[in-house]
């Protein structure tokens, strides 16, 4: 963190020298699949890594942010990145790079890469940081696969105030002649992809276009121009995870694998804190007879998720902690989900300089119609919620950051 520059400018000068100082190990990778987009990025790459997974092979990912440990963030063939090799390969960036300025999630980027160069397997699934043209993660010449997921408004200190702008961010992925699929996007978005899809010669399967994915009768039914797979339903909670499988789908479907892999994908995924179900630790304990959810999510699209993913749900009377960053738009996140809210609780993110205070994560909530208090932990609101609403489902929610907080407290 000392290395990291005063003020935060996207651009790879920084990466560039640092690779080459390290001999471009991104020129060594095995085949890369680069996932970018504004939400659900994770869930995708955890789907594709459990298809491919299903299919034999062995895959290295990329993530960010963790939620408790950093080793999350490296996965070397299939199992986290151990302490000794964490150790040693940050040690190895630091010395390369001289004590030249450069960002935290740059030089941590710069590590996984030389690792991953290092460790055989089959597959590497990088998950853009910020953006896509200027991330850390862009030096890959020639991926197997692209994707983008849907684009809305989020990060706009860094990559417009616009759709449009953003999307010509997140496009920055495209190379010529590599596939890239192409999520459910909003006009605006998808003009700004295509256009820049067809600049760079880079071709697209587009949802609603090239593949369509929905449910039948509680099942997944997805239809390209090769025929229609009939699947279950993917194991991730919410009607967004059916978009995000189809993504999956299309980028198994284009790389060659068959239905197995796909079945695989949607069945074995496993991605904590998006509508993750806590059932054991001090939480529980706390709160026994209610059902308790964390949901990462902490932008007005990933309230609209969290809102239908509700709507799903068997009746229950809904309770909400929530904590966020002063980086995002707190009300907008909200507002979808005021229907479903009976009470929420504002709390701050624990060692967070950058988080909400509780006080006024209570003022927005009231703003847009909830009913908000303020409490001082996520494990106060809890037994409060307990002591009043003994069978409620408590949704703790905002932030990954207070997401990571939770596991790591709860066990």
């Amino acid at each position: 963190m000392s290395l990291h520059p005063k003020i935060m400018d996207l651009k790879l000068d920084r990466v560039w020298r640092l690779l080459a100082a390290l001999d471009n190990p991104q020129d060594r990778l095995p085949p890369v699949i680069h996932i970018a987009g504004t939400n659900g990025k994770g869930s995708v790459q955890a789907m594709l890594r459990a298809g491919l997974e299903g299919a034999g092979k062995r895959v290295h990912a990329y993530i960010s942010p963790h939620l408790v440990r950093f080793h999350e963030r490296i996965r070397l063939a299939g199992s986290l990145i151990s302490e000794p090799e964490l150790t040693a390969i940050l040690d190895e960036c630091e010395a390369a790079n001289a004590g030249a300025g450069i960002t935290y999630f740059e030089i941590t980027t710069c590590a996984a890469l030389l690792a991953f160069a290092r460790s055989p397997a089959d597959y590497t699934l990088l998950e853009v940081g910020l953006g896509g043209r200027l991330d850390a993660t862009n030096v890959i010449d020639k991926p197997a696969l692209t994707v983008i997921t849907p684009v809305s408004i989020d990060h706009q200190q860094y990559l417009g105030d616009t759709l449009q702008e953003i999307a010509f961010e997140k496009a920055g992925v495209l190379k010529p002649g590599v596939p890239c699929v192409v999520g459910k996007q909003e006009d605006a978005a998808l003009e700004v992809i295509e256009r820049q899809a067809g600049r760079v010669g880079a071709p697209l399967l587009v949802r609603g276009q090239h593949w369509h994915v929905g449910v039948e009768r509680d099942r997944l039914v997805f239809q390209d121009e090769t025929g229609l797979l009939d699947l279950p339903l993917p194991a991730l909670l919410g009607p967004h995870q059916i978009e995000n499988a189809g993504m999956v789908i299309a980028g198994l479907r284009a790389l060659g694998y068959s239905e197995d892999a796909c079945v695989a994908g949607l069945r074995n995924a496993s991605w904590p804190a998006r509508m993750q179900r806590l059932t054991t630790g001090p939480l529980c304990v706390a709160a026994p007879t209610a059902e308790i959810y964390l949901d990462g999510g902490h932008n007005p699209a990933a309230g609209q998720a969290l809102a239908e993913v509700l709507t799903g749900l068997p009746p229950r009377p809904l309770h909400m902690i929530c904590g966020m960053l002063n980086t995002k738009d707190i009300r907008g996140y909200m507002r979808p989900l005021a229907p479903h809210i009976r009470q929420l609780y504002g709390v701050s993110i624990p060692d967070q300089p950058a988080t909400v205070p509780a006080a006024d994560t209570v003022t927005a909530a009231r703003d847009v119609g909830i009913a908000a208090t303020g409490a001082d932990s996520v494990a106060e609101a809890v037994q409060a919620i307990a002591r009043h609403a003994p069978d409620a489902r408590i949704l703790i929610g905002g932030s990954l950051y207070l997401a990571g907080v939770v596991l790591r407290d709860n066990g």
